[in-house]
Formats: structure tokens, sequence, C-alpha cells
């Protein structure tokens, strides 16, 4: 049996949209791959693609090959995808509509459980968030100092987020839970709200001005902020 562990880190590992890519062209591939094949592949800067690399690695996805090719200078890295059972990840999958299903049948169509189970969900980037908001340069606009803790986690998890001209918008471009959210929009889209809540409480926001509008169009879906969230 998998560790607990290791689930979280392998569902860590595949809710960025970037680390989805590189594995499926490692997966893809008929041969290992270096960081610097991978960088170009994906279009990334090398240095982003082995923290991308690490982290699958970390989560079990990958492997490393060490390939000398004399006995000196230092050893090549290669990386090749770990062959992972087809229906361990498909019942994931039925797993998750299902309880999203179940969810749902609440009388408000299962959104304040959602929101609740998202604030539980952002305690774990609750850290990483709160070191970007210590170590980041300061910013002007409403709610400025809460936007780069945000667009740091959502770029983790994998939305593609971009800050609107105001500093008051965020539009996710990218969405990892697409196919689960159209299916369950209530559901998995407060999860999503509540996530950007509890982030932003624990940033000492008040975060009921924080809004999401979900497929604004079928890939877009927009985080209003408050204008004044800083709580006195």
């Amino acid at each position: 049996m998998v560790p607990t562990t290791q689930n979280e880190a392998r569902h860590a590992a595949l809710a960025s949209e970037p680390r989805r890519h590189a594995l499926a062209l490692l997966t893809e591939s008929a041969v290992p791959l270096g960081a610097t094949a991978m960088a170009v592949a994906l279009g990334l800067h090398i240095t982003t693609a082995r923290f991308h690399l690490e982290h699958l690695e970390a989560a079990g996805l990958i492997e490393r090959h060490v390939a000398r090719a004399g006995q000196r200078g230092r050893p090549h890295v290669l990386f090749s995808a770990v062959a992972a059972p087809r229906a361990a990840e498909n019942a994931q999958q039925q797993l998750t509509e299902a309880l999203a299903a179940v969810i749902g049948e609440d009388d408000d169509g299962g959104r304040a459980r959602a929101v609740r189970a998202g604030e539980r969900w952002s305690a774990q980037y609750a850290a990483a968030a709160d070191a970007v908001s210590t170590d980041g340069p300061a910013a002007d606009g409403p709610a400025a100092d809460l936007v780069p803790p945000l667009l740091s986690v959502l770029t983790e998890i994998g939305f593609e987020p971009e800050l609107r001209a105001d500093e008051a918008v965020i539009a996710l471009t990218a969405c990892p839970f697409r196919a689960e959210a159209r299916m369950n929009p209530d559901v998995v889209c407060s999860v999503h709200l509540g996530l950007m809540k509890g982030l932003a409480r624990s940033l000492g926001h008040d975060a009921e001005g924080i809004a999401l509008e979900p497929f604004v169009r079928p890939t877009l879906c927009l985080v209003h902020l408050l204008k004044h969230s800083e709580v006195d």
C-alpha cells in the first residue's frame, strides 16, 4: 500500500500544469531526457525545468539516470517516466467525481462544505504564501500585499494566473481540475474559492471580499479581490 504522504506528493505534483506537461513529455519519449532538453521542449528556463523535475521525482512519478560519456567531467543526468497503472488513475478520478457529486446533493449545492474543504487545503500552502508575502517587494494598489502570495500559490497548483491591470482581478487562464469543475462547478469551484479565502485569512486579510467568477469563457475564470482587504 502506498503511504498517504506519497499519495499527497503525487497529487500536489500533478496539480501543476507544467509538471503534467513534463510528465507527459517523458512518458511519450522513447529515451530518457535531460533537464536542458526538457526546458527547451516546455519553453521554460532551465532552473524552472529542474524545479518541476525534482517535484515529479520526489513524488515517484519519474526517475533519474546517470549517464557517463567517459571517465572525466560531470555525469549527465537524464530522466524517464515511471510507469503508473492507468487503472489507479482512472479510479482516483472516479472517486473525485463521486465525492463531488455526493457533496453537491446538499441544499446549497455543496458550496458551503466545499469552501470549508478549500480552506483546509490552504493550510498546506500557508507557509509558502507567508514567505512570499514577507520576502516579496512592496506593491501598490488594492489588496496589493495579498496579490504576490496568491499568484505564487495559484501558479504552483497550475492555474496559470495573470494579474489584470487594476490589480484587483486575477485571471485564471488554466485549471488542472477543469473536467471535474464542468461536471460539478458548485463543488469544485467552491473548493478553489475556499483555498483563496483560507490563504487570505492566514495572511491577516478579511477574505469575505474575495469572489470567484467561474467560466467567464470556456477556459477563463476571474478572481475578484476586495478593495480594502487587510484586517484592522
